[in-house]
């Protein structure tokens, strides 16, 4: 048998196949149908289903990158429309803090009429082991000399000019080492030195030196310029107590001030160019 359909087999299977076409064509003449155009239909069935599968897939595909470059679109247009709502943000929030500067400026003025000042602009700032200072916008050319208290809007001494160029000048701030002034606590009028500190100068602290034994200062006290000597004015806020040590030698004591001006973030500033004078 094996033998007969290894030789044989073609035939046999050409046999089946006619066999399958003959039953075909009389299950389609039996049906009343047209037998040519149901072999056409049912040979062509899976490749229009196949057609229509993908005429389907194709237009999802180009719905789905229509809509991702849609999409694309929008989330850059929505990117810059944020981008220039933050810069015009970042308009107002300068517009808002010049204003506030302004005011505070003008109250400073009917409060302290004895000040002749001169608004200047800080373009950079040092801060290093050995030096806190900042850099601003105009110098000689504005009458800036070398020894003229700085301060912040509100009245706080920011430091002290060092150097002097044409239209730049140095300004070393509050806590660096080269301030050396006269100070004073407003609740007691315990006179003692302002002066930097290279151990505190990097944690934005400066001392008040030379205080007396018996002086009941307290953390919070508001520590002021004396003016005594008449080198730079009296009255101006520098800071106040944190805390309050023995000196190494014991014979006085020593207060560590916290800055009342903002040194971190000092935009516009003030030079005293002149001041009243007080005996």
């Amino acid at each position: 048998m094996k033998k007969f359909f290894g030789s044989n087999g073609v035939l046999v299977a050409l046999i089946a196949v006619l066999l399958a076409a003959i039953t075909l064509v009389v299950s389609l003449i039996v049906s009343g149908s047209d037998p040519l155009a149901n072999i056409v239909g049912t040979v062509t069935s899976p490749f229009r289903q196949a057609g229509a599968a993908i005429s389907a897939w194709s237009e999802r595909a180009f719905d789905d990158r229509y809509q991702t470059e849609y999409l694309e679109q929008e989330v850059e247009r929505l990117r810059q429309e944020l981008s220039a709502m933050e810069a015009k943000a970042r308009e107002g929030e300068a517009a808002i803090e010049e204003n506030k500067n302004y005011r505070e400026l003008l109250k400073l003025r009917q409060k302290r009429s004895d000040l002749t000042l001169e608004s200047v602009t800080v373009t950079t700032r040092t801060l290093s082991n050995w030096e806190s200072s900042v850099t601003v916008s105009k110098g000689s050319n504005y009458g800036l000399e070398v020894g003229q208290c700085v301060i912040d809007a509100y009245g706080d001494l920011v430091g002290v000019v060092s150097e002097v160029g044409l239209n730049w000048a140095t300004v070393l701030t509050a806590v660096d080492t080269g301030i050396d002034m006269g100070g004073m606590v407003a609740r007691t009028n315990d006179a003692a030195v302002l002066e930097g500190d290279f151990s505190l100068m990097t944690q934005g602290r400066l001392k008040l030196s030379f205080l007396p034994q018996d002086a009941l200062l307290v953390a919070g006290d508001e520590v002021l310029t004396s003016g005594r000597g008449g080198v730079y004015p009296a009255g101006l806020v520098v800071g106040n107590v944190e805390s309050v040590h023995d000196d190494p030698s014991g014979m006085t004591r020593y207060a560590v001030v916290v800055p009342k001006a903002d040194l971190d973030h000092l935009r516009q500033v003030f030079v005293i160019k002149s001041f009243d004078t007080v005996e």
